[in-house]
């Protein structure tokens, strides 16, 4: 990392950002949000209770809110994967328009959801090719990867149950492929996990319990895990705005305990690790504290920074574009109060100023 220094002596019309004393780090990429879980915090109301309540026009506009927390975190690319009614599709092409101010989108759609009738993303039935054709609807509707809801567990819903068979996670791996996509997992449980790395998923997320051999084979293949530890401690923190009770807030403190076990030993395992927060509604602005956690799982500042910067930008197919500061790259640069290689709260609690392809999107530096 270097310190981003003034020019003197700039041509004229160039304009120049005096970030003297700021430590710059590449745009930071946060690989799991839900950019379009809005709550407007009435009173009276709850989080959960206000999803899948507002036409997709409107939330078009009220994510913008969740944009702008996000751009003050220094991230300015996120992986969203899950939006109803091809929100997140729209939303990524207006920011790409310049129509709306966020971080690069790259989405997955509505995902892969088997729910106990059948049906899930416009597509019924069980079975390999009826999954297989629903990920291929995502795709042909806007997607730019395939998520699948491998396990239950969500919220204070902990559970693991895996809710795909592998020929089934395969089959969707195999079309998401055939047609030059990538495919992301979600898991709480180790078995789902397990499966999905074996059928070919480039990444896993909040798998917990994970075992020796499943860990080793991550590692062989290249497979990345996004833990997600820190939207569980979201959660409990938040736990009277969603209604949790004490016993909730106890569970999903236990359970970060177990995500936090298992980062520990894929680190030590040698498994690549990428950032995702997991953010939904008001904990938009506190993406990357994912980075703490991972500092408490063993890696060191620099290592974390990687996994959402060049890690993240590899779970994405973008080495060659995003995840550093270097000719050919966008022009995502931050700059933040402290030396993050040191400590990772200069990243995580003292951004100061944002630039997202080229332009400044965020600036707390007081000189300008």
């Amino acid at each position: 990392m270097e310190v981003a220094r003034g020019r003197v002596g700039a041509a004229a019309g160039e304009v120049v950002h005096d970030l003297r004393g700021f430590t710059a780090v590449p745009g930071l990429i946060d690989l799991h949000v839900h950019m379009t879980y809005y709550w407007d915090q009435k009173p009276g109301t709850k989080p959960w209770d206000q999803l899948g309540q507002r036409p997709s026009p409107t939330l078009l506009v009220l994510a913008r809110d969740n944009l702008q927390r996000t751009l003050e975190s220094g991230v300015t690319t996120v992986r969203d994967l899950y939006a109803a009614d091809r929100t997140g599709v729209y939303l990524r092409d207006l920011i790409a328009a310049g129509h709306i101010v966020g971080p690069r989108m790259f989405v997955a759609g509505c995902g892969l959801v088997m729910q106990p009738d059948g049906k899930f993303c416009g597509a019924t039935g069980h079975g390999a090719q009826a999954v297989a054709q629903a990920a291929k609807e995502q795709i042909d509707q806007g997607a730019d990867l395939i998520k699948v809801f491998g396990s239950t567990g969500s919220a204070d819903d902990l559970s693991g149950t895996p809710t795909f068979t592998f020929d089934e996670l395969k089959a969707v791996v195999d079309q998401a492929h055939a047609l030059g996509r990538r495919v992301t997992v979600h898991s709480y449980g180790p078995v789902a996990a397990r499966d999905a790395v074996l059928a070919g998923a480039e990444s896993i997320e909040h798998a917990v319990d994970l075992d020796d051999d499943t860990l080793a084979e991550m590692a062989r293949r290249g497979t990345f895990y996004v833990p997600t530890i820190d939207h569980n401690r979201y959660y409990a923190d938040h736990r009277l705005e969603f209604g949790y009770t004490e016993a909730n807030a106890r569970d999903l403190m236990a359970f970060v305990a177990r995500n936090l076990e298992t980062t520990r030993r894929a680190v030590l395992a040698g498994v690549r690790i990428g950032m995702g927060s997991d953010a939904v509604f008001t904990g938009f602005g506190e993406n990357t504290l994912e980075l703490e956690w991972l500092i408490k799982a063993g890696m060191t500042p620099v290592q974390a920074l990687a996994t959402a910067t060049t890690n993240a930008a590899a779970v994405l197919g973008q080495e060659r574009s995003l995840g550093q500061i270097a000719p050919g790259y966008f022009a995502d640069v931050v700059a933040v109060v402290g030396d993050p290689t040191v400590d990772i709260a200069a990243v995580t609690r003292r951004v100061r100023w944002v630039m997202k392809g080229g332009a400044v999107v965020v600036d707390r530096t007081g000189r300008h």
